[in-house]
This record gives structure tokens, sequence and C-alpha cells, in this order.
């Protein structure tokens, strides 16, 4: 069953979660109010997950995370294309919510029922979303907290010792939320991940989180807390990827929805 953090364990890798542009969005609250956002929690059965980005499709909303946060094998089960999930249709806690949101989309789902991907893209296609539920629109806005943004989708990659920033809301943290921002550099990119260092790192719970690149770009979902051979180091499967297979595997038309306040990496990482 999964874990309660939504963390899974290989040999070398721990789970913790042209380009689509913006088109017309709702009216979103007001990003010091909004009480549903990227870098709330969500709880699949239990399992604890970070938010990424908001997304939209015509009048609907919903809210990203990690696939495997509604993964249903052992722990080790960490390739998409074998791994077990939750089905579509499962209601999802989202905080600041009234009620649950439903899983709609899924990596995992995706990729097993249609041929089999490449293996890099089962080990992090880590992708999924969740619709939000229509009394919940009215709360919710799309910027990151603390970074602001996000200010479009990356679709180049990252280049090696590049700065890039997250948000983590695990509640390992004891709800300090001086520790949920967090900034680092790029290991590099393939197609599919990202490896990056952070301080702090991504630990179980963040499973999920938004990764915005030195632009305030949509770069990736907070997927692997790695081992070996960068031990310390997060994997982010890069977002530009994950949302085409979505558009292409049953989620036609759905868009990132762009952060209402400007990006803004001067602040500290700490908040202090």
């Amino acid at each position: 069953m999964a874990a309660l953090v939504a963390t899974a364990l290989t040999a070398a890798t721990l789970l913790v979660g042209g380009a689509p542009t913006a088109g017309s969005e709702p009216v979103w609250a007001p990003a010091s109010s909004a009480t549903i956002h990227p870098g709330v929690q969500m709880f699949t059965e239990g399992a604890q997950c970070t938010a990424n980005f908001i997304f939209t499709r015509g009048d609907d909303v919903f809210i990203g995370y990690a696939a495997h946060c509604a993964g249903t094998g052992a722990a080790t089960e960490t390739n998409g294309c074998d791994a077990e999930s939750l089905p579509l249709g499962t209601p999802v806690e989202i905080d600041g919510a009234s009620q649950p949101g439903t899983l709609v989309y899924s990596s995992w789902i995706a990729m097993q029922s249609g041929p089999r991907p490449s293996e890099d893209a089962c080990n992090y296609n880590d992708f999924a979303v969740v619709q939000i539920a229509a009394a919940d629109v009215s709360k919710v806005n799309p910027t990151i907290p603390h970074w602001g943004g996000p200010t479009g989708i990356n679709t180049t990659g990252t280049s090696t010792l590049s700065t890039v920033y997250s948000y983590g809301n695990s509640s390992l943290r004891l709800g300090l939320e001086v520790l949920s921002p967090k900034t680092g550099l790029s290991l590099g990119s393939s197609t599919w991940t990202h490896p990056v260092y952070t301080v702090s790192p991504g630990i179980p719970g963040d499973s999920g989180s938004a990764m915005l690149d030195s632009q305030g770009r949509a770069a990736g979902v907070l997927s692997t807390l790695a081992i070996a051979p960068l031990a310390g180091s997060n994997n982010y499967s890069d977002l530009g990827q994950a949302l085409a297979y979505a558009q292409s595997n049953g989620m036609s038309g759905l868009t990132l929805a762009l952060g209402t306040e400007a990006f803004n990496p001067s602040q500290l990482p700490l908040g202090i």
C-alpha cells in the first residue's frame, strides 16, 4: 500500500512526485487570501503530497501533484509503467478546499493503457492532476508561494549549475513554513528529468511539488530523492514533457495557469 507520505524506494531513488501556453482563465482569488494554490498539501487515502501547479481546461480548474501520490504498490515500486495506482475518480483531499477534488489523470495509468513508452518515461513521467470541485474554484490562485510565477513553461531543460526554485510543504517540517521555500542548482537535465541539489532538500511529503527555473518558468514536479550516485539530490519530472503527454492521453486542452504575482527570485530562500 502507498506509504503515508507517498514515498517509494528503489535501488537508487526514493519517490518524494511547441510549449503549451495559458489560455482563458477563471477569475482567480487574490494570492494573499486564496486557500488553494501550489504548495498546499494533498491527501490520497492518507498518502500526503504537495501540489505543484494550477491548470485549466475550459471552465474546469485542476491542481497537479505526482502520479505516485496515488500509488498502491509496495514502496519499491517506482516504475510508472508497472506500478499500481488508485483508479481515476478517486477523491483527493486538498487543504483549503471545502470538499475533495477528483483524480482525473495519472501518467502511470496513461502509460499502462497504451504502448509502453521509453524506460526514461516509465521512470520519470510522474504527474497527475486532480479536478477541483466547482464550489471551490473561487478559492484558487495559481501563484507559487514565496517565489511568485510561474511565468510559463520550460521546454529546453535546465543547464548545469543554473538556479532552480521550489516550495515543499511536508508535514515532517512540523509546520515550519520558513523551511518550505528552497533554492538550489540544477545538475543538468535529460528529456524526462532534472536532477537538482536544493537547500533544504525535498523530503517525504514534498512529493509532487513545483520546480521553477531561473526565469520563473514551470520546469518540474518533485519525484524522487536520490541515494546514488548523487546522494541527497532530488529528481524532478520534466513538466513540459509530462504535460504534453497528458494532453495526448486524455487531457487535451489542459493548460498551465500563470501566476498572478511576479516571479521574485531575489527573496531569501528561507524567507528570512
